[in-house]
């Protein structure tokens, strides 16, 4: 019986030696059932199981108990567990608290019907496994504040070990707009004026997300914004999620140190009620803020639209070392990248957004926002304010023509943003292929001009205005295999490879010892005894 409570990527992280299995030599399995069971019985065998969420959290639960709802149930209301599983920080092992289903059918519902912040509210705990649940939270009207998931904690110390996974959070209608305040699917939030507060072993990874205001998965609250009081998450999973229909922003980083966001689908973002009127729609893909060495890879973002941003992926500011590789990008329509900083945030508010590194992504047909809008611009790639020591190289970059002549055709836009300008700006070994024309902007007009840029080695096609000096420029079709309509799925970018006699073949320039990628976007190892090949695909001779 014990085993049901389990969760299978548990076991089989134990069994692969990534992790300690979890102790349930002394536990508890509570079971609820909304159909047969009553809150009166004992709870702890399925032919006796509660019957509502209210029982179920009036459980302080230890280290090892599980608690299971009856798969095919509904229950309006919120679950609010109370107690703590287990880390022991030396020897590795785990005694989590487990909530989950039991039986066979569709995962257990709970519908908080906008009477609750969220469906599932995880304040001030650790050591919890939760799978396997359909969480939603739509109430009369949208509010702010509202959401499927809360994970929340406040003047606690170190919270470890919180595992989401499998949960498909649907239909929360908070507010859309920005300015109005947090909403969406699933937020964390770690504040701590008195003691430092963060996560440690935070992982939401095998998740649905459809049709939730304003965000899909992000951290929340004000701990970022302090660096004196900087008490960064570690061990920060988003893996495997899959997020359709928001209006906000996919997927936040906020207050972390070594993030790791992979293998995310992120598509079919819907515009809010008001978009040519009402600000604070502000938002972008996937982005960290406030955080360090943050790693987005494998993601593939379309769709992205918002009155201002709108770009499939973003360096953001008070961010260090932040690496975007391997990503697909199309069809977003305020382009591909941003990296940004507020040139009036200093320390020791914000130690600026330096050292991002963007290398092996593909994106197609990405800035498409027409003017119109509360911002016209809709670059490929934007930088702005005080952004410092960027280095984007082997990047394939498919522009096709324009549909609107109002479509902004900027290939590279620097814009000033509260006093400051891009500085240290390195383009290496990219392949830049534009159907038409585009072109290269430095200044805004306002306040200054970007410095420092240097354009080498890259591969153009199409008519580039204001290109930056690059003395190893090749002016040539780059012979893919098959260039053709963006398609779905990071497989399909397998035409974009190179023939045997492309022109962008072992062309590349060298690429500093301390940041070397291992590999491509399709995993073809990079050489390190020749000159590497230009774009996001390394080419591979075939064997003799």
């Amino acid at each position: 019986m014990a085993l049901v409570a389990v969760s299978p990527e548990h076991l089989q992280a134990a069994e692969s030696g990534t992790l300690s299995p979890p102790d349930l030599s002394s536990h508890k399995i509570y079971y609820v059932d909304a159909i047969t069971g009553s809150d009166p019985n004992e709870g702890d065998h399925p032919n006796c199981p509660w019957k509502s969420l209210s029982r179920a959290n009036l459980v302080h639960f230890q280290p090892g108990d599980s608690l299971l709802l009856k798969a095919g149930t509904c229950y309006s209301g919120q679950l609010k567990p109370e107690g703590f599983g287990s880390v022991d920080d030396i020897s590795g092992k785990i005694k989590p608290v487990i909530i989950g289903r039991y039986g066979e059918g569709p995962n257990p519902r709970i519908d908080a019907e906008g009477k609750y912040s969220a469906a599932l509210d995880l304040y001030n705990v650790q050591g919890y496994e939760v799978s396997y649940l359909d969480l939603s939270n739509t109430g009369p009207k949208a509010e702010a504040r509202r959401w499927g998931v809360y994970v929340h904690i406040q003047e606690f110390g170190k919270a470890s070990h919180i595992w989401l996974k499998h949960l498909n959070i649907h239909d929360v209608n908070g507010s859309p707009y920005k300015d109005e305040g947090s909403s969406g699917a699933l937020v964390w939030s770690n504040l701590g004026n008195g003691r430092p507060t963060f996560f440690d072993d935070l992982c939401i990874e095998d998740c649905h997300v459809e049709n939730c205001a304003r965000d899909g998965i992000r951290g929340i609250g004000s701990i970022d914004t302090m660096r004196t009081n900087w008490h960064p998450s570690l061990h920060v999973v988003i893996r495997n999620n899959l997020i359709e229909k928001i209006p906000g922003d996919a997927i936040v980083i906020k207050g972390c140190d070594g993030a790791l966001v992979e293998s995310n689908v992120c598509r079919n973002f819907i515009r809010p009620p008001g978009w040519d009127g009402l600000g604070g729609t502000v938002s972008a893909g996937i982005w960290p803020s406030g955080s360090d060495n943050t790693i987005i890879q494998f993601n593939e973002v379309s769709g992205c639209n918002s009155q201002q941003d709108g770009q499939g992926f973003d360096s953001d500011w008070n961010c260090r070392n932040t690496i975007i590789q391997y990503n697909y990008s199309h069809d977003n329509e305020g382009g591909f990248l941003l990296v940004c900083n507020p040139g009036d945030k200093k320390m020791p508010a914000n130690v600026g957004c330096i050292g991002t590194i963007v290398r092996y992504n593909v994106s197609v047909n990405d800035g498409l926002r027409a003017a119109g809008k509360t911002l016209a611009h809709a670059p490929i790639f934007h930088f702005g304010g005080s952004v410092k020591d960027t280095k984007i190289y082997n990047n394939t970059i498919i522009v096709p023509a324009k549909p609107n002549r109002k479509i902004d055709k900027s290939m590279v836009y620097c814009s000033d943003w509260n006093g400051g300008m891009p500085d240290n700006i390195w383009f290496a070994n990219n392949i830049f292929y534009v159907e038409g024309d585009t072109r290269y902007i430095w200044s805004d007009g306002k306040k200054g001009v970007a410095t420092n840029y240097l354009f080498e080695g890259n591969l153009y096609v199409g008519t580039h205005k204001n290109l930056p000096n690059d003395p190893q420029a090749i002016q040539a079709d780059p012979l893919f295999v098959n260039l053709k309509s963006p398609q779905d799925g990071l497989a399909s970018l397998s035409g974009l490879r190179l023939r045997a006699n492309s022109p962008a073949i072992g062309k590349g320039v060298p690429i500093s010892a301390n940041d070397p990628p291992m590999r491509d976007i399709a995993g073809t190892i990079i050489p390190n005894n020749r000159p590497v090949s230009l774009g996001a695909f390394e080419f591979e001779p075939a064997e003799k």
